[in-house]
């Protein structure tokens, strides 16, 4: 089965990763006989298209998730989640898998990883709460951020979270005093290993001179690990990275094994300690129109591991403990967004289609200029297709959810556009821009659908405003 919409691949690699999906996306067995594999290529693997142009997901057909909850709604397909968890699992058996939270996070969502085996990385008190409260192992959870308030360390100390990773020298005092004279607290250490890779230059967070981790180069990771060392109450467990966001070259995290484990040796041979564990973060790119780059998962693991053999080996260590962070690579391509039309507006260089969402629910191609794959969805149009932008509702020229896509030449205000790969990084990100509530969730598995998060609505946004 493939995880097909992973696009952090080396490219000289010929197998897919076993993951969700490979047998229809490999044929048309739950596809409509119209509709080829490419076209849905980065939907979710139960992805089927009925007559009348109905798309169902999870076996729920996505026009009437939109009568039911309203626009826009994102969906969730369960069963896309757990496989994909289950695929990182089998790809490194010997690994320690966390979820990276920040993605998306709801308390449905942390208990299907739980109950995968996967643990959890968090980066504020308030992704721990939720996680701890809805029953996530806390001994499982590790905790990130350049810049942790008082209320993060207090929360993660008081529930006994398993790892702290820390991120600048200021932390270790913080950390040691914040534990206490009797207590105990397992860290990493964050290392910038002077690598640049992720697919924009906001999201490469592996190079020197920027705000996370500490310079392998200029001696600053060597210097903290000393420090840490020399408090008794926090015990050093290893060496943590994160390169960056969607990677699509296997070979970055093949330099940063090489770079972390020259470190490890060198921490070996100045203090006599041997860290048995080495976090390469995740960073996994997802495929977010068809023809994107796929990540070869099995590939990935192949070779992370003989370098991590073979650089051991040279320096004389035992292979320590992996620990991988995907996020995105597991919940993204499992989610879609589905809005209504609004308005459509012709100009003479392009067809502008605007729809009920927009920038505050998705704003990833402002910031990112992320480009998507629409279609119409609820009916079935014989029209040729025309070059259009689906824009959103917010009072910004920059408010574009996909540039220059093929659509039906007559759609119209009323129909319905469902967006894929939606899972990470939507709803996460979103605002309340103009004073727009955030969509729910409403997650799906074999053929029913269940809302697990509600839509923001006016009421909530006034219950805010407390200063009249």
């Amino acid at each position: 089965m493939t995880i097909a919409p992973l696009p952090d691949v080396d490219a000289s690699a010929s197998a897919s990763v076993p993951g969700p999906g490979s047998g229809s996306r490999s044929g048309s067995s739950s596809r409509s006989g119209s509709e080829s594999a490419g076209e849905l290529s980065v939907w979710p693997a139960s992805a089927v298209v009925r007559p009348h142009g109905r798309l169902l997901v999870g076996g729920v057909a996505l026009d009437e998730i939109a009568g039911s909850h309203g626009t826009p709604v994102y969906v969730l397909d369960e069963d896309e989640v757990r496989e994909r968890c289950r695929t990182y699992l089998g790809a490194f058996p010997e690994a320690e898998v966390h979820y990276a939270a920040k993605a998306f996070l709801c308390r449905a969502l942390a208990r299907w990883v739980e109950e995968e085996g996967l643990g959890l990385d968090v980066c504020s008190a308030g992704e721990l709460e939720l996680a701890v409260t809805t029953g996530f192992p806390p001994e499982r959870i590790l905790l990130h951020g350049n810049a942790k308030s008082p209320e993060d360390l207090r929360t993660a100390l008081r529930l006994g979270v398993g790892r702290i990773v820390i991120d600048s020298p200021a932390e270790i005092a913080r950390i040691a005093a914040a534990v206490g004279p009797h207590g105990h607290q397992k860290v990493l250490l964050r290392v910038t290993p002077g690598i640049g890779a992720g697919g924009h230059a906001k999201i490469r967070t592996g190079t020197d001179d920027q705000k996370f981790g500490l310079s392998l180069r200029d001696g600053h990771a060597s210097h903290a690990i000393a420090r840490i060392l020399d408090q008794p109450r926090l015990e050093l467990t290893g060496l943590h990275c994160h390169l960056g966001s969607q990677i699509t070259d296997v070979k970055p995290y093949l330099v940063a094994v090489r770079r972390l484990v020259g470190l490890m040796a060198r921490t070996r041979d100045a203090h006599g300690v041997v860290l048995p564990e080495l976090d390469l973060g995740g960073g996994h790119g997802i495929a977010y129109r068809p023809g994107d780059p796929l990540l070869d998962l099995t590939a990935l693991a192949r070779k992370v591991r003989a370098e991590l053999v073979e650089s051991c080996a040279g320096a004389g260590l035992p292979v320590p403990r992996l620990i991988l962070e995907p996020g995105r690579a597991i919940v993204g391509p499992a989610g879609v967004a589905v809005y209504r039309v609004l308005a459509v507006k012709s100009t003479p260089e392009r067809v502008f289609v605007a729809v009920d969402g927009g920038m505050s629910d998705n704003p990833r191609p402002a910031l990112y200029g992320v480009r998507y794959a629409p279609r119409l969805i609820g009916r079935h149009s014989t029209a040729e297709p025309v070059r259009a932008s689906v824009v959103g509702r917010h009072c910004e020229a920059g408010d574009v959810l996909a540039e220059d896509v093929p659509l039906p030449a007559d759609v119209h205000p009323g129909d319905l556009l469902a967006l894929p790969v939606a899972g990470a990084y939507h709803l996460s990100m979103a605002s309340t821009y103009n004073l727009v509530g955030r969509p729910p969730v409403v997650a799906v598995s074999a053929g029913t659908s269940r809302l697990l998060v509600r839509r923001e609505t006016l009421t909530d946004l006034r219950a805010r405003d407390v200063g009249l």
